[in-house]
């Protein structure tokens, strides 16, 4: 027990020190510079104590659970031998973790309350709603397909460094054309799948098929996932844009 104990108050050591630097910058301005006090100063408090526990057990969590279970599901689709099964994993895992993604569903519905109000689209809850769904839909499918494109780059042992680079010259040709609209969304999609549940899954599962993989170098080979889950919606979401 004590030994439990103690490892979680490390967890929270651990959760004070890295909210520490934002903890300071907020104080530094809200008492030297505006000089004002904390309105509500118990409630920051009590908000600032539940961040600290839940940031630990988010940690924590990442280490028991998630990041295992997508080493254990990568290493056992690779001996299972066969490609196409592997890449439908990926995909339907790149799919699944971003349609549930929380900072998605709320940019998503952002985006929709925003283009409602300027006319972009009819200013009802039903067309809003569909607004909203669809471009969750889209973002994960690009995710999707970018786990697919990543994954079979790690089987083949290409360079990432060409697909990250031409990805992004793709991304600057299609701004071009894409309606003014739709292009910080599609840039913001691209920054929203890499949050709290797609990040450690992901990630995962590019360790855990590299170390399977004979010949492959985790560190050189396994990383690189989540460059192309930011890469994949902004080309997708301006492609929408361009053809809804």
């Amino acid at each position: 027990m004590s030994k439990s104990f103690y490892g979680f108050a490390k967890l929270l050591g651990n959760a004070v020190r890295d909210l520490a630097p934002i903890i300071l910058v907020i104080a530094f301005f809200q008492i030297i510079v505006l000089r004002q006090p904390f309105p509500d100063i118990g409630g920051v408090l009590v908000g600032l104590a539940c961040v600290v526990i839940g940031l630990a057990l988010f940690i924590q969590g990442l280490e028991m659970g998630l990041f295992p279970i997508g080493e254990a599901l990568a290493q056992a689709m690779a001996h299972k031998g066969s490609l196409p099964i592997l890449l439908l994993f990926a995909f339907a895992l790149g799919f699944g973790t971003t349609v549930a993604e929380p900072a998605l569903i709320a940019v998503a519905a952002e985006a929709a309350e925003i283009a409602g109000e300027a006319g972009a689209i009819v200013n009802t809850a039903e067309t809003k709603d569909s607004y909203a769904f669809w471009l969750r839909i889209v973002v994960a499918l690009s995710v999707g397909a970018a786990l697919v494109l990543g994954v079979f780059r790690i089987l083949v042992g290409w360079p990432i460094q060409y697909f990250i680079i031409g990805g992004y010259l793709l991304v600057i040709g299609i701004t071009y054309f894409a309606p003014p609209e739709i292009v910080g969304i599609a840039y913001d999609s691209g920054g929203v799948t890499t949050s709290t549940i797609t990040v450690p899954l992901v990630t995962a599962l590019g360790v855990g098929l590299a170390s399977t993989i004979k010949g492959r170098n985790p560190m050189i080979d396994g990383f690189g996932l989540i460059a192309f889950a930011s890469l994949t919606p902004m080309i997708f979401v301006m492609i929408y844009g361009m053809v809804v």
